[in-house]
């Protein structure tokens, strides 16, 4: 048997992808910030973050498996991904500004000048609710 494709709401894993990135740049200008490229090369990797992440259900279980410097991942969220993104990007930026890391380290990597790309990967669950990592270097 074949495989259902993803409900992606009608936009395209490579535009929602597209959508992340120009989301977290979003967030970015308004503090002033250089935006990070889309580091396109690492969708793939990062979806399978995201798909290997969702099956252990533990977030952040791959972290580095991309070469990535920091990552940000959004667990088991209802779609479309188009607004699940919107929402937890939202949600992570609200963490800040602020120390420590571990209160406020979502909105650090986004709004960090030590990094210069991001990649967005995304995978949902047979049960429907989607995984994203956003995987920063």
């Amino acid at each position: 048997g074949g495989t259902t494709p993803p409900d992606t709401g009608g936009e395209s894993l490579d535009a929602v992808r597209v959508l992340c990135v120009d989301e977290i740049n979003a967030y970015r200008a308004t503090e002033g910030k250089t935006p990070y490229a889309g580091w396109t090369s690492a969708g793939p990797c990062a979806d399978g973050q995201a798909k290997a992440d969702s099956e252990s259900g533990k977030a952040h279980g791959t972290f580095g498996k991309c070469g990535e410097s920091a990552q940000n991942e959004c667990p088991g969220w209802g779609g479309p991904p188009d607004s699940m993104i919107k929402g937890c990007l939202k949600m992570m930026w609200a963490e800040g500004p602020g120390e420590p890391f571990s209160a406020h380290g979502h909105y650090i990597n986004m709004s960090s000048t030590g990094y210069s790309t991001v990649a967005c990967g995304f995978y949902q669950t047979p049960s429907g609710s989607w995984w994203s990592v956003q995987d920063f270097r």
